[in-house]
């Protein structure tokens, strides 16, 4: 198996995965807090919807500068961070498709203002930023989620709430 498949098998993984958690947020409570320092519920899902695909398009060039990042516009309800989900893991597949494993072995710099702040190659990006990133803040969200008492899906194994392993009866 070539490492671009690999890439996307895990993608397309780890999308089921996060699709449960991202239909499970409650559209009235979108503008949810835990801390005054955290991101909203709505910001939080829209971050972990849209950060696949949209990190994976910075690997489409040999360097991405944060200085001149946008903030996504946040969606208005649940419907809309699904489509934005749908969209993010097909975007994230079809640029690793793409690349292949060469364009996975080329450099990629991550810049501030023009400075660079690091670089790795291409196939790093996609596991530590575009997989690892995506998957630190689906646990975030998942930890929203119990906060707010909205049962929290199966993950890697049970959670207090779904335990997929269980007898069916």
């Amino acid at each position: 198996m070539s490492m671009s498949d690999a890439f996307i098998q895990e993608i397309e993984q780890e999308g089921k995965t996060t699709r449960k958690l991202l239909e499970r947020v409650p559209t009235d409570k979108l503008s949810w807090k835990p801390h005054a320092k955290s991101m909203s519920l709505g910001e939080l899902a829209q971050h972990v919807a849209t950060s696949p695909g949209a990190i994976a398009t910075w690997a489409l060039g040999d360097s991405f500068d944060f200085g001149g990042a946008d903030k996504p516009t946040p969606s208005k309800s649940t419907a809309e961070i699904l489509a934005s989900h749908d969209q993010s893991v097909t975007k994230a597949k079809d640029v690793a498709k793409q690349l292949g494993d060469s364009g996975l072995g080329q450099s990629w710099e991550a810049k501030m203002n023009g400075a660079t702040m690091f670089k790795m190659p291409k196939a790093a990006l996609y596991r530590s930023i575009v997989i690892n990133h995506w998957i630190h803040h689906r646990g975030q969200l998942s930890v929203y989620l119990r906060l707010l008492d909205v049962p929290v899906p199966s993950i890697y194994g049970p959670s207090a709430d779904e335990n997929p392993f269980a007898a069916q009866a």
